[in-house]
């Protein structure tokens, strides 16, 4: 697989735009031959179900035929935003350094599913002890601090990988989430917060509030998505969006965790839909938002098990589908080779 762009590549939003329109499309060889292996499988046609689209979605943008699911990576972004200090999460915007902690010692969630699933974990640190500007009284980010997260989050593909599995820690980051979708796809501010951490009362009736005057304080930002990103989001999610870009350009599947990771990915589909096809989302969060969101961008989540944690513990748990997916396909016996009678 093609390496990263290296981190410097990307120096403004601007940038970031001409990339969009240099980003390859699907391997449809690849992907004709996933389909015409599929119909000689000894199975009816469409037995396997999501398993057989999986497959062929896994060849089409990994560009090989038959797909493999041998070396994923599981990155999960950290960063701290300057709304926790407004009181919208249950949690200490200090949670964020000391989960990062507890990722490298290996106590956390996503710890136990990475060797569960043989997944590379990695966590990546942007700026703990600065947290991104209050967004309802200035930008979070500077176009300069939202391209260098970019840049940041596409150190995340390297060559050698063959799935991508991302996820986030950060205190307040589904307020930003919602903020974001808000402002990039309307209604009222109650229609995108969720209880995130467990928030209930005065803290629910905070968070709405603060996504309210956030989005209509950058109001003057509507139709240009990197900018509301910059005005709105964090530094992780920035980063996550960046690891997308990079994952297209070297032919490398993604899978987006809850929420938060999916509302970065959106920033992207609002710049251009096609550029997150090489995306699954994995499951389906527990915050009302990301049901509505993931209409909008139009993508199905491969499961529903009432989570809500992040930091990519639905993505990495998706690896066995993924896993499975891949194994049944290239696998499983022909007709030919096992001497079944093919249907009449």
């Amino acid at each position: 697989m093609a390496d990263t762009p290296p981190r410097g590549e990307l120096a403004s939003l601007d940038e970031v735009r001409a990339l969009i329109a240099e980003l390859p499309g699907p391997d449809l060889e690849a992907a004709t031959a996933a389909v015409e292996r599929e119909a000689i499988l000894t199975k009816p046609a469409g037995a396997l179900g999501r398993l057989e689209e999986l497959a062929q979605w896994l060849a089409t943008w990994q560009g090989r035929h038959p797909p493999k699911v041998e070396h994923p990576r599981t990155a999960v972004f950290a960063a701290n935003h300057g709304v926790a200090a407004r009181g919208v999460s249950a949690f200490p915007a200090s949670v964020t350094a000391q989960m990062v902690k507890n990722f490298v010692a290996g106590g956390a969630a996503v710890n136990q599913l990475c060797r569960v699933f043989d997944a590379d974990l990695r966590v990546y640190e942007l700026d703990l002890d600065q947290p991104t500007a209050d967004f309802t009284t200035a930008p979070a980010m500077s176009d300069e601090e939202c391209v260098r997260a970019m840049a940041y989050g596409m150190l995340a593909v390297e060559p050698g990988l063959d799935v991508l599995c991302l996820g986030e820690m950060g205190i307040g980051n589904t307020t930003s989430a919602s903020a974001l979708c808000l402002a990039l796809f309307g209604g009222k501010a109650e229609d995108w917060v969720g209880a995130g951490t467990g928030i209930v009362g005065e803290a629910m009736a905070r968070k709405i509030e603060t996504v309210s005057a956030g989005v209509a304080h950058h109001a003057y930002r509507a139709g240009d998505p990197l900018a509301i990103l910059a005005a709105l989001g964090g530094l992780e999610l920035a980063a996550i969006a960046g690891a997308i870009l990079a994952a297209r350009l070297a032919r490398l599947p993604v899978v987006l965790d809850g929420f938060a990771c999916t509302a970065a990915a959106a920033v992207l589909h609002a710049l251009h839909p096609r550029v997150i096809d090489h995306c699954i989302v994995a499951h389906l969060s527990v915050e009302p938002g990301h049901q509505k969101l993931l209409e909008r961008i139009d993508k199905s989540p491969l499961f529903d098990f009432g989570m809500r944690l992040g930091e990519g513990s639905g993505a990495t748990l998706a690896l066995g589908v993924l896993r499975a997916a891949a194994e049944c396909h290239g696998a499983m016996a022909t007709f030919a080779d096992a001497g079944v009678s093919e249907p009449a």
